[in-house]
């Protein structure tokens, strides 16, 4: 484990490790460009959860793609329950008649990522797939067509590689399991 986490945070186990986070991402990263040759496409990840995957994961794509960010914020205590969210940070990038990609770090309602594709699609994309590095198949409560998820995981708190417990562990090269949510 990692020293960081020492006193901080209680990890059960590790459920991914670092070798197959990089196996998988490489995976989705050749499907990627398969998918997409001779296409334009902009790859939007959303903030702060994704940035470690959407690094990884625009590594392992050849082709020449531009990257933007989204960023959004919870109105307290309603987000898991309602999906109401508002968009701080917007692309910069105009994405009218593009391929788009969406990444997320996780998608478990679903939620807040048809809130932010449904934003985006009012910039007029030729189209927008969505990427998730984990993906919550049983908690999800709309469809969302998810194109590319890294893996299925069940309702355990998770932490590292994106995702944190109050904003610490994002850092870890692994995603491990917390001992429980506090």
């Amino acid at each position: 484990m990692n020293s960081v986490l020492d006193g901080k945070i209680d990890i059960k186990k590790v459920v991914f490790t670092r070798e197959e986070i990089e196996a998988r991402v490489k995976e989705l990263g050749e499907q990627i460009t398969r998918d997409y040759q001779g296409k334009e496409l902009v790859i939007v990840g959303v903030v702060k959860g994704s940035l470690y995957f959407l690094s990884d994961l625009t590594r392992y794509i050849d082709l020449p793609v531009k990257v933007d960010l989204i960023g959004f914020g919870n109105i307290p205590d309603t987000t898991s329950k309602t999906g109401v969210v508002k968009i701080t940070k917007d692309i910069d990038i105009d994405i009218k008649d593009k391929y788009v990609l969406i990444v997320e770090d996780v998608i478990r309602t679903g939620l807040t990522t048809a809130y932010i594709k449904s934003e985006l699609e009012k910039k007029g994309p030729k189209e927008i797939a969505l990427s998730t590095m984990l993906l919550n198949p049983n908690r999800l409560l709309m469809t969302i067509p998810v194109k590319y998820a890294g893996f299925e995981i069940d309702d355990s708190w998770l932490i590292g590689y994106g995702l944190d417990r109050h904003e610490i562990g994002r850092n870890l090269p692994y995603i491990a399991e917390l001992n429980k949510k506090d």
